[in-house]
């Protein structure tokens, strides 16, 4: 067997073999400086345009917050190519004013900042102590080199166009819609049963609004008591939203989308069963007409429709996390995360046999917020 080489490839002993590199390296072309680092009128220049793309920035931005509130939505659908008047403003002005921050910050960087070459070599993954310092002090001459202690036009003009960015974001929070104050708290099943007071012939009158009728959902039809049969189950909303002027409710209250939000707040099940299965809660042995219950259709999990009925155990079942509430015990969870029970409505007869809300729900409806949890704890 032949001795091992150990010569380092230039006739020596004891290193590795190193073989000459295939390319030859062709280096770093010489650095030139830029116009800006030679000729102070050119820096002086190109400092003015960087703060004037920041100004112009701070214009678009302002320009935004006034087409807001100058075009409706929907108006002048047709300006440009099919789109509306505030969807082009808004979109245009706030648009630009982003572009003009980028281009403000290249330009910046380009013409003003720091211009040397680095080369770094490749290092451990951990780094040491030195490193560590070489990072801090690095970071601090690139703050330098940034100039920002020198250009005070710059940073004020940046911070003013980035401030008021902040003011397009409050803008938009317009459109989230009002605060809901107390409303989730009522459903429009409280409109009846009250005393009010109307104009008629020239006169304030007050008059006393019939109690709210239970209507079967989508054809609004009043329902009677006599109607229903051990076992059923109907969907329901109250008559006002298909008979308003019998609650003297205007129209305008009962259409669109206040139209959807009454019926995700007031949509109901009602429920018959044979009476001595009900076990009434303390407070609510009035709540039921021979053996019909009226309770929330909307899960108190995340808000779902209920309406999934095991016919021999009266337990409602919510199609999307499976809850499952006791429809003959006060609709208490039995199952499922749900962490209430569907608030019941209390219902009676009227003098001409229709079922009949005896007031609003006397707790809210659908899921939990935080003003309903703060208020428990």
């Amino acid at each position: 067997m032949e001795p091992a080489d150990h010569s380092d490839g230039h006739g020596g002993h004891g290193g590795a073999l190193v073989p000459d590199e295939p390319i030859a390296n062709p280096g770093v072309p010489e650095h030139l400086p830029r116009p800006t680092d030679v000729d102070p009128a050119k820096e002086k220049r190109a400092e003015r345009q960087v703060a004037g793309f920041f100004g112009l920035s701070a214009i678009c931005t302002i320009l935004f917050a006034i087409s807001y509130f100058t075009f409706d939505v929907g108006d002048n659908w047709h300006v440009v190519g099919g789109l509306g008047a505030s969807t082009v403003a808004l979109g245009g002005t706030l648009g630009l004013s982003l572009l003009f921050i980028g281009i403000a910050i290249i330009h910046w960087s380009r013409k003003l900042m720091g211009d040397d070459e680095l080369v770094e070599m490749r290092h451990p993954a951990y780094s040491g102590e030195a490193d560590r310092q070489r990072t801090l002090d690095d970071l601090r001459t690139g703050y330098e080199e940034t100039g920002i202690a020198r250009r005070p036009l710059i940073v004020r003009s940046a911070l003013g166009s980035l401030a008021l960015l902040g003011v397009p974001a409050v803008i938009l929070l317009r459109d989230l819609g009002p605060l809901p104050g107390d409303k989730l708290y009522h459903t429009i099943w409280g409109q009846g049963g009250r005393k009010i007071t109307v104009i008629e012939d020239g006169e304030e009158v007050e008059v006393e609004v019939p109690k709210m009728r239970i209507s079967r959902d989508a054809i609004g039809t009043p329902i009677l008591a006599s109607d229903l049969e051990i076992g059923d189950l109907v969907n329901a909303q109250p008559e006002v939203l298909f008979n308003p002027e019998r609650y003297y409710v205007p129209h305008a209250e009962v259409e669109g989308a206040a139209l959807q939000t009454h019926k995700s707040k007031a949509s109901l099940i009602l429920l018959r069963m044979e009476p001595e299965d009900i076990k009434p809660g303390k407070g609510r042995e009035d709540w039921s007409v021979n053996g019909i219950v009226a309770y929330s259709k909307i899960c108190t999990h995340v808000g779902c429709p209920i309406s999934l009925n095991e016919r021999t155990t009266h337990h409602l079942l919510c199609p999307c996390h499976q809850s499952t509430f006791d429809m003959t015990d006060s609709g208490n969870v039995i199952f499922g995360p749900a962490g209430r029970p569907l608030p019941q409505l209390p219902i009676e007869i009227d003098d001409q046999g229709y079922l009949v809300a005896q007031s609003d729900f006397t707790e809210p409806v659908g899921p939990s917020f935080w003003e309903r949890d703060y208020e428990e704890r």
